[in-house]
């Protein structure tokens, strides 16, 4: 009879398992096929990252380097192919799935929980509607996973490989977007609360820092002989320079009543699962309280800065802040789960995983004025057909803002590279050039 339950017990883990990768192989599938087939031309932020990657450095005037590495990778394997790089979406957001899978997994016996937090992401829009437009927030994804992964393995493991892996991959979040520092900091105050508890200062974190340290001392350097233009952009994106007090009050204001919006579908689904919405907050729980400060931290943090400065809050900006927000609550009301209830809320993951893709391709196709309708290919057709008039020299730099010319510049063939905005004295580093509005491609002999 135990026999029988344990091999039971297996088929079942064993079925849960096969669950998680139909889904994620699902997702990747559908969300790379669907823009693929519907989009005309690559999104915004895409092409901008593109542009940038065409002379990679350790930042860029918007942007620290790590979006603009990534998709450089792709274009040296695909080159101008549009489905690569709703592909590499795809590959950030899954990868993000199996580390918010494999972290539930030291909060969870039954893996039928890990299964329901993972699939619960699926019903923020952050992890469907918006991923197919690779940019900083998607190239933030995987490794807010692995920080927070790491960060709960060096507490529990202690051992060298976790804290130079938690070092690593905080870097590079870092060097994907600064807002990255939220979680960071987040982090860093519940390991400060760890050590006064336990009245001892564990130096191996140490470790950690040195290499968060080597990693993004480059782009630091950068950021200095660059006069902080990223930070400067950031600043005039958040509007802060011509906040009045009111603002003070109405953008975070603004901002949690977007993150209700954003989250009903969400909250809508653990409705579903529930039968009560009890429970009791055991703070002297390790695990709940990891939940919460990585949770529930950075989303205080940023509605603080908001609140402070009267700052605005861009809603994308929220991109990886929910990450493991099913793992806290499927793990607080755990008991309360009706797995009677499974069937109706598959039912309902089920249409949210295909009304999600049906929308998007509603919208793409229906509507003809959005930036992944542009002309890309004809335009850089038409202008390198006006280019080889008067010259046989292949084009080799473009200039212009990063979406006109940093369209030219992925689909010219063999690929120029982005030179930056248009100046005087740019042209007149260029051997021959071609002006057509504010858009110029030439020849630079030192390319």
């Amino acid at each position: 009879m135990n026999s029988y339950k344990s091999h039971k017990m297996v088929i079942n883990k064993r079925n849960i398992n096969n669950l998680f990768y139909t889904f994620i192989i699902t997702h990747l599938i559908i969300w790379t096929l669907v823009p693929t087939l519907t989009n005309n031309n690559l999104p915004l932020d895409t092409i901008e990252a593109l542009a940038w990657s065409s002379d990679l450095d350790w930042g860029f005037n918007k942007h620290p380097p790590a979006s603009a590495f990534f998709v450089g990778v792709m274009y040296q394997i695909f080159g101008n192919q549009d489905w690569a790089y709703y592909l590499l979406s795809q590959i950030f957001v899954i990868i993000s799935f199996f580390i918010v899978w494999k972290f539930s997994e030291d909060f969870f016996k039954d893996k039928t929980y890990s299964l329901i937090s993972v699939l619960l992401l699926e019903s923020i829009y952050f992890y469907n509607y918006t991923t197919p437009e690779f940019n900083v927030y998607i190239s933030e994804l995987p490794f807010w996973t692995l920080v927070v992964f790491y960060s709960w393995k060096s507490l529990t493991d202690n051992s060298f490989k976790n804290w130079f892996l938690l070092g690593l991959f905080s870097g590079i979040g870092f060097l994907s977007h600064y807002l990255f520092s939220y979680l960071l900091l987040s982090i860093t105050i519940f390991f400060i609360y760890t050590f006064l508890k336990n009245k001892k200062f564990n130096f191996k974190c140490l470790i950690a820092l040195e290499v968060f340290i080597i990693v993004t001392i480059p782009h630091l350097i950068w950021l200095t002989e660059n006069d902080y233009i990223t930070i400067t952009y950031g600043l005039h994106r958040t509007g802060s320079s011509s906040s009045n007090i009111l603002d003070h009050i109405i953008y975070p204001a603004l901002y949690l009543i977007k993150q209700i919006g954003i989250l009903a579908p969400f909250c809508l689904i653990m409705f579903i699962l529930i039968n009560k919405f009890k429970t009791k907050f055991n703070f002297k729980d390790k695990k709940l309280l990891f939940l919460i400060f990585v949770n529930f931290i950075p989303i205080i943090l940023i509605a603080l800065t908001s609140l402070i400065s009267g700052t605005k809050i861009k809603t994308m900006w929220m991109t990886p802040f929910y990450l493991f927000i099913s793992v806290f609550f499927v793990y607080i009301f755990q008991i309360q789960i009706n797995k009677k209830k499974l069937k109706n809320f598959i039912i309902t993951f089920l249409f949210l995983f295909i009304l999600s893709p049906f929308i998007y391709s509603a919208i793409s196709l229906s509507q003809n004025d959005k930036r992944t309708d542009y002309e890309g290919k004809k335009i850089a057709k038409k202008i390198l057909d006006e280019w080889q008039k008067d010259h046989k020299e292949p084009i080799n730099i473009v200039l212009g803002n990063e979406w006109s010319a940093g369209n030219l510049s992925y689909h010219l063939q063999p690929r120029p590279i982005w030179g930056g905005f248009v100046s005087e004295k740019k042209l007149n580093s260029l051997t021959k050039f071609m002006c057509i509005d504010n858009l110029c491609v030439g020849l630079n002999e030192k390319n």
